[in-house]
């Protein structure tokens, strides 16, 4: 049979008129006192907890905030001192009750004993600083080396339209990026004009034309972001990944400037001993474009580890890290009239993924691991 005891504590402090010497030792002794039966009422069920923030809380606790409001503040400068004395001395002696289990019996005191086993009027523990995502830190890292350089970060929204995301980048109405083999589409658009249809942006590119409709030339940018395509999950494709683009116009610049910052870029990242090579390739967005291979980080280039095939770089001592290009003139013709004139500036664009460069740089063979939430393998970067 469960009876439940309730104990009324009945102590009210009152506000003090008179500062004598007796007035204010009689005070005390009654606070005393009264704190003494609380303390005893612990044997018969009262909450230690309660009885603590009773006397000791901060907000209402007659020791911490009644008596100091009641007998403190309307004390003259020359009573002060001795009223602050007796609040110090009532004080003391809660706290010791408190911290020795003083004058209780044994079972009381060991709930006392337990009380301060636990001191939950001391701050939390606090919680362990997480770590950055190792792709997140690769692309952090990327962007850091180009911000150096001087280019600015940009950023433009996941759901996009397919006039940004294909037709102001000079892909043709009829090439496969723009199927639903390929492209993300968002439902029930089949009824808006193509151009004005939402997706699920293949590449940050769209953010390049974005910001030169707001920015005029000289710009340059780099442009870190998600992105989707319509790829099934395997150890190196995933529906959703992370892109690093970059952007520079000006006047006067060439495929020269392009392979110069990408080298420096890569050294920066990779390693002073990379080495770096610019095959030709197609893009739609750029003229003439290319394929940015670096020496393999694994075998040095030699497409041997030890006396076994390097597998990262299938023994060819290179490997393919992204796309690059001269900007098409027909893409400044989508923002002529911001002063992207064709025949006055010129530009490079380049795309990687920081998936890849993530599992490069950190020797990761799966890039499905950087996905699975996986707390043992992403506090390796802790």
């Amino acid at each position: 049979m469960h009876c439940e005891l309730t104990v009324t504590l009945t102590y009210t402090a009152h506000k003090l008129t008179d500062y004598s010497s007796g007035t204010l030792i009689t005070a005390e002794s009654e606070a005393k006192t009264a704190f003494d039966e609380d303390w005893k009422s612990i044997e018969t069920g009262t909450p230690i907890e309660e009885l603590r923030v009773r006397w000791l809380g901060r907000e209402n606790g007659i020791v911490n905030k009644q008596l100091p409001d009641l007998w403190l503040k309307s004390a003259s400068k020359k009573e002060r001192p001795e009223v602050g004395k007796a609040i110090n001395r009532l004080k003391a002696y809660v706290q010791d009750h408190f911290a020795s289990g003083e004058d209780l019996e044994p079972g009381a005191r060991e709930i006392v004993r337990a009380f301060q086993a636990v001191d939950i009027s001391l701050p939390g523990i606090r919680r362990p600083i997480g770590a950055e995502h190792p792709v997140l830190r690769a692309s952090r890292d990327m962007c850091a080396v180009f911000q150096r350089m001087g280019y600015s970060i940009a950023e433009g929204p996941v759901v996009e339209t397919d006039y940004y995301n294909f037709e102001a980048l000079n892909f043709p109405p009829n090439h496969p990026a723009r199927d639903t083999q390929d492209t993300l589409f968002i439902a029930g658009q089949n009824s808006k004009p193509q151009r004005e249809r939402l997706l699920l942006r293949t590449h940050t590119s769209p953010v390049q034309i974005r910001t030169m409709e707001k920015l005029p030339p000289p710009i340059r940018i780099v442009i870190p972001g998600v992105v989707h395509r319509n790829d099934p999950p395997d150890a190196s494709h995933s529906p959703m990944f992370h892109q690093i683009e970059g952007l520079a116009v000006d006047t006067n610049i060439t495929f020269g400037d392009l392979k110069g910052t990408l080298d420096h870029a890569m050294k920066e990242f990779f390693g002073s001993n990379v080495k770096t090579s610019f095959r030709p390739s197609f893009f739609p967005f750029t003229e003439p474009s290319a394929e940015l291979f670096i020496s393999c980080i694994i075998c040095g280039g030699s497409g041997k580890r030890d006396s076994d095939p390097c597998r990262p770089c299938k023994q060819t001592g290179w490997i393919e890290i992204l796309g690059c290009g001269m900007v098409d003139p027909n893409v400044f013709e989508f923002v002529k009239d911001n002063g992207y004139d064709p025949k006055k500036v010129s530009g490079f664009a380049f795309g990687m993924g920081a998936d890849r460069i993530a599992m490069l740089k950190y020797g990761v063979d799966d890039l499905q691991l950087f996905f699975h939430g996986d707390v043992r393998f992403l506090e390796q970067w802790a």
